[in-house]
């Protein structure tokens, strides 16, 4: 911590910048140009402070040198942890992985199956006088076999911990690259690095591992948190990634950077499975820093995803088992001023295919380092002990009431996957607890929740001082602008999200933006809705009133209606947000308590004891200021409302037309890409607001919510390659009309699709369900004959090769004022 350097700026929650080889500790996250007057911060162009080359030769050699014979803290000797990077540490955890008993009992089971086969076949036979010996032979002949692959698999897998030569110069070479695309740098809070460097210590002590679990946007998360442990001498972590990035060239450089490599899919490979389990074993019992993202892959629409059970399944099995003592959790939160990949997730998520990861791609991918990405901001939640958490969820869970004599096997299954539910959220809310709102997704977040073409720099600096406000109020983080004025913080964020994003009209009396690219955008915007999830709900059941107009009597909502629609709204994102853990009574109770603290609404209770809430209204105040507050709220969450609507009237498409078999099954990503299709129509022809609403995850996680509800029924096929396919449930497929052949629009899948549509936004063309009922039922029908017409699965077929039970249902249901 010595090499650190303090600004002359007054310290008020510094950061730490991380810059080359010098960590300055700073109060904000906009630099102050050293030369200039503390009162006019300017951005600070790094390549000037970096050694280049061609500018200073001498500066360049020297910066090398002393990377590649490790001076001072480059030499990377004491860093706090086990010991790394060392000739042989790869031999070293090949064969403490392979010694694992758990390893040597599958391969023992193994060989034994094959055995059993064998002798089932004929080819051992029992009735042979040297059996025995055989049979022992044949054993020793197939361990070996078995042996050989695993050694094989384990090579290909495990991070090559062997040289601190490498590592100062990948060091050396990542941080040159980094702070070339992002040249504001790398920060951190001093105050949580200085809390994990003790908890780090004191792990290293008792030979704990710290399990950091970052979120996942970029593959500059990979480096940066390298860089970071690199940086503050603690022992590089054993980072979980997918075998897709093993390409030539780059996979041996990350694979010796501390990359694990595993398959994208283990399938029904069970010596793999055991493989992965011994290795993480092998690491937590010795002490080893490990990480993976929580959220498996990187998420293309800018808010946290729900969270992968794979690997946090096993290291949640290491230390419940007993064969590891504990471990530390450290939830990470890693945000940019802007995501290099943002423009291929847009693609991705218009439906073009995910190209293939490969070393050409990745070499063209340079051209990012001449860009002005603005900087990236990681922040550490407290870690917490794994081994703790276990012991208060079981002490929980053992005071709730058993219903039954259930198997105890069973109960432990079900115990394990609670638990597992429970850490894989507690981990996603630590990490939207630290997360650090940056300057574009504020910007971007006021450009997509304000109503006209454009808006004016005075205005966007207004409502970028009350959107802080409000990420502060609801105890969110806003990164520090050095005590800039926010019409400078506007300009940058402005200059860092480019004319591709957010477009400038020239020759106004005003400065004037207007989005450009609102499907990027949403990336950034999606960045704060976390935080006014429940606002949001809210202000879109309320509006079930506001858009029908009249005077206010006639805006006012029942709390009986408000809580219904909250609640249907609720239970139909449960998959896309996280949600407060108080239930929905409290927290509805507390939401409106806020937007009436905040002036946006009115509250008329009743005079019982209590006073019990009678109705809801918008308040004088947010009516005069043109409801711009609840406005705010509203935008946030009107694409995800269009996105379910739209995946609801893709249904209907899927009705058998009249005298065709009724069980007839469609193939789900063709579905799925049709009603991407369907909604790209409905957009242009005026019959959907958002564009973003035809974002292809969206659509996907509407899908598999209509299959928790059994609405659809998804049969799960025996062949691992078999395509996904889908139909109607029966008790859900809408009826068509004997004579015209036209769908009827009643029934349970159209009441549930009209209360999706009820929180819509108003538009032209969606002021009454004769629209929907005619011109959008009509399109949705013609996408299903495509479908029905080309489906590739007969039911005879499912009825052999698949399970056709119908999906086990959530606890609760989806509930509408019918009782849908």
């Amino acid at each position: 911590m010595s090499a650190f350097k303090s600004s002359p700026a007054p310290a008020s929650a510094p950061d730490l910048e991380i810059l080359r080889d010098q960590v300055t500790i700073h109060p904000a996250g906009y630099f102050v140009d050293p030369q200039g007057a503390q009162d006019e911060p300017s951005e600070r162009n790094l390549v000037e402070h970096m050694a280049r080359f061609r500018q200073s030769p001498l500066d360049f050699l020297r910066e090398v040198s002393l990377h590649v014979s490790g001076s001072g803290w480059r030499s990377y000797d004491d860093a706090i942890g086990q010991a790394i990077f060392y000739p042989g540490f790869t031999e070293n955890m090949k064969a403490a992985v392979m010694s694992t008993p758990m390893l040597q009992r599958k391969i023992e089971e193994l060989a034994e199956r094959r055995l059993q086969v064998e002798e089932a076949k004929g080819i051992l036979s029992k009735d042979d006088r040297a059996y025995f010996s055989k049979r022992e032979q044949r054993k020793a002949d197939i361990v070996n076999s078995v042996r050989q692959v695993t050694e094989s698999m384990t090579g290909d897998m495990i991070c090559k911990f062997e040289s601190k030569r490498f590592i100062r110069g990948a060091y050396y070479l990542c941080t040159q690259l980094l702070t070339r695309a992002y040249h504001q740098g790398i920060h951190v809070s001093s105050a949580e690095v200085v809390r994990l460097r003790s908890v780090a210590a004191e792990a290293a002590k008792k030979k704990h591992s710290i399990i950091f679990l970052p979120c996942h946007r970029s593959h500059v998360d990979y480096v940066s948190l390298q860089l970071i442990c690199y940086r503050l001498g603690i022992a590089l972590p054993t980072v979980v990634a997918g075998d897709n990035l093993n390409f030539p060239v780059v996979g041996q450089f990350l694979q010796n950077a501390g990359a694990m490599w595993i398959r994208r899919s283990f399938g029904d490979d069970a010596l793999y499975t055991t493989l992965v389990q011994s290795y993480i074993d092998t690491l937590l019992q010795n002490g080893f820093n490990f990480e993976c993202f929580i959220e498996g892959g990187r998420s293309r629409t800018g808010k946290l995803l729900p969270p992968k059970f794979g690997i946090l399944s096993f290291l949640l099995d290491s230390v419940l088992s007993g064969r590891v003592d504990d471990a530390i959790i450290c939830p990470v939160s890693t945000q940019y001023d802007k995501v290099i990949e943002t423009e291929s997730y847009v693609s991705e998520l218009l439906g073009q295919p995910k190209p293939k990861e490969n070393l050409k791609d990745f070499l063209s991918a340079s051209s990012v380092l001449s860009l002005k990405l603005g900087r990236v901001d990681v922040r550490f939640h407290e870690p917490w002990s794994l081994k703790s958490f276990i012991a208060e969820q079981q002490t929980r869970m053992d005071k709730i009431p058993q219903h039954g004599a259930e198997p105890r096997d069973r109960r432990s299954v079900e115990t394990k996957i609670r638990l597992l539910r429970t850490l894989g959220y507690k981990v996603l809310s630590d990490i939207n607890d630290v997360s650090v709102v940056m300057p574009t997704a504020l910007v971007g977040t006021v450009l997509l929740t304000l109503r006209g073409r454009g808006v004016g720099k005075t205005e966007m600096v207004r409502r970028v001082d009350w959107l802080c406000d409000r990420v502060r109020a609801k105890g969110g983080r806003v990164a520090h602008f050095a005590g800039a004025p926010t019409g400078v913080v506007v300009d940058r964020a402005l200059e860092v999200l480019g004319p591709g994003l957010v477009g400038k009209v020239e020759g106004l009396l005003e400065e004037t933006f207007f989005a450009v690219d609102r499907f990027q955008l949403s990336f950034y915007r999606n960045m704060t809705i976390h935080l006014f999830i429940s606002e949001a709900l809210v202000s879109a059941a309320m509006y079930t009133r506001v858009k029908l107009g009249g005077g206010p009597d006639n805006q006012r909502i029942s709390y009986a209606s408000l809580y219904n629609q909250v609640s249907f709204l609720s239970q139909l994102f449960r998959g896309e947000f996280i949600f407060p853990t108080e239930g929905l009574a409290v927290n509805l109770e507390k939401t409106l308590r806020g937007l009436e603290a905040d002036n946006v609404i009115c509250i008329s209770r009743n005079s019982s004891p209590g006073g019990s809430i009678d109705y809801v209204e918008l308040s004088d105040a947010e009516r005069q200021c043109g409801r711009e507050n609840f406005d705010f709220y509203c935008f946030l969450i009107w694409p995800f409302i269009e996105a379910s609507w739209l995946g609801a009237v893709s249904l209907m498409g899927l009705t058998p037309p009249l005298g065709q078999d009724q069980d007839v099954w469609c193939d789900m990503k063709q579905t799925q890409d049709k009603a991407q299709l369907l909604g790209k129509t409905l957009y242009h022809q005026g019959d959907l607001s958002y564009f973003e609403a035809v974002n292809k995850e969206t659509l996907k996680n509407a899908y598999q919510r209509f299959e928790e509800e059994g609405i659809i029924s998804t049969p799960k096929s025996k062949e691992a390659r078999a395509a996904p396919t889908v139909k109607l449930a029966p008790e859900w497929t809408p009826r068509r009309d004997s004579t015209s052949g036209k769908i009827i629009p009643e029934g349970r899948l159209w009441d549930f699709t009209e209360m999706i549509a009820k929180s819509r936004r108003e538009g032209k063309n969606r002021r009454d369900g004769a629209t929907v009922s005619t011109r959008v039922l009509a399109l949705a029908d013609k996408l299903g004959e495509e479908l029905l017409r080309t489906a590739a699965v007969s039911p005879s077929e499912l009825l052999t090769s698949s399970d056709t039970s119908p999906p086990k249902r959530r606890r609760k249901e989806i509930q509408t004022k019918a009782r849908l």
